[in-house]
């Protein structure tokens, strides 16, 4: 239990290292402040996130969910706030960045938590 949640930190600090690599308007200065700025993140998402995502739940509906994508992209900048070498520069660069995170964590997650003989072998 213990080492997944470790391993599943440590792979989500990962995709938000990619990220950075990737998306302009994303600096993570070292892995150090990705692994904290993951944990930022989840405090973020697990407190505000959980209440913001309520109180905006009549627009998601009407948006057919479109609008959690710009939920996503103010916690993820909230974050950064909170984050010595972490920052995201505008509103563009959290929304694609955000989005951007999601699938690589899940595709991350995903390739090293599947059983052994059904992972894809390179």
């Amino acid at each position: 239990m213990l080492l997944h949640i470790v391993v599943s930190w440590f792979v989500s600090a990962l995709a938000l290292w990619i990220v950075a690599q990737i998306i302009s308007g994303i600096e993570v200065r070292g892995f150090g402040a990705a692994l904290l700025a993951t944990v930022i993140i989840a405090i973020v998402n697990g407190t505000l996130g959980v209440v913001l995502r309520f109180l905006t739940l009549p627009l998601t509906f009407l948006t057919l969910g479109l609008f959690l994508l710009v939920v996503n992209a103010l916690l993820l900048k909230l974050a950064s706030l909170f984050t010595p070498g972490f920052s995201v520069r505008g509103f563009w660069s959290a929304l694609f960045g955000s989005v951007v995170l999601t699938i690589l964590t899940t595709i991350l997650r995903t390739l090293v938590f599947l059983p052994a003989p059904e992972r894809i072998r390179l």
